[in-house]
């Protein structure tokens, strides 16, 4: 889906004090980036924020980093961010960044992070674009690089395919299996604590069955 580009988006980016800039500089420094040293948790594609706005609201004890390549989509997580800030409340446990996925060993240190989200990420439907999803054995090698030795990943996603796709990359790359469900939100055990995306509660109220994968190394 083409994306709209939305005039001053790069400059509203650049202005906002919610956003790492140069977050090549923070590499095995981004506990000094937040207010608390804590566990750092991000989110990879985190669309229009909601996610993990919600996690940092339910969850002040972790920080939170999101990470989103396109400055027209990044923004509207802003504005949010902003109308939560003049409604009077501080998230403080939470930055955001502009770059490509591509390039996270380049900005967290080996270790530096908890936990990866992945959240409804783009398919990629063609084969020969497999490479570039976020489960790929390629993404996969590139967490390897960032995540804890005991950190985990989680994954949903409401389209079959490309979870199946998922799981054999799983195997394939040497990461474990610790849970899965093809039908999240009847299952009683995963459903718990469960945080939805925009996404997740769109697609959930279709009917369309949300799946969701655990993995850690």
């Amino acid at each position: 889906m083409r994306l709209r580009n939305i005039p001053g988006a790069k400059e509203a980016i650049q202005e906002s004090k919610y956003v790492v800039h140069q977050p090549q500089q923070q590499k095995g420094r981004w506990k000094q980036a937040f207010a608390s040293d804590q566990p750092i948790h991000i989110e990879v594609g985190m669309g229009k924020g909601r996610f993990l706005m919600d996690m940092a609201r339910l969850h002040p004890e972790i920080n939170y980093v999101g990470i989103e390549m396109y400055d027209s989509v990044l923004l509207r997580a802003l504005q949010k961010r902003e109308e939560l800030e003049n409604n009077g409340e501080t998230l403080s446990n939470l930055l955001f960044m502009c770059v490509d996925a591509s390039n996270l060993p380049d900005i967290f240190e080996k270790e530096e992070v908890s936990r990866i989200y992945l959240n409804f990420s783009d398919p990629w439907p063609k084969a020969r674009h497999g490479k570039r999803r976020l489960t790929s054995r390629e993404f996969l090698a590139r967490y390897d690089q960032i995540l804890k030795k005991d950190g985990t990943l989680e994954f949903k996603t409401d389209n079959r395919p490309l979870f199946d796709f998922s799981l054999e990359e799983v195997q394939e790359a040497g990461w474990k299996l610790l849970a899965h469900s093809f039908d999240l939100h009847h299952d009683e055990e995963m459903v718990k604590g469960n945080v939805m995306t925009e996404y997740e509660e769109k697609f959930s109220k279709a009917g369309n069955p949300i799946c969701k994968m655990v993995i850690s190394r």
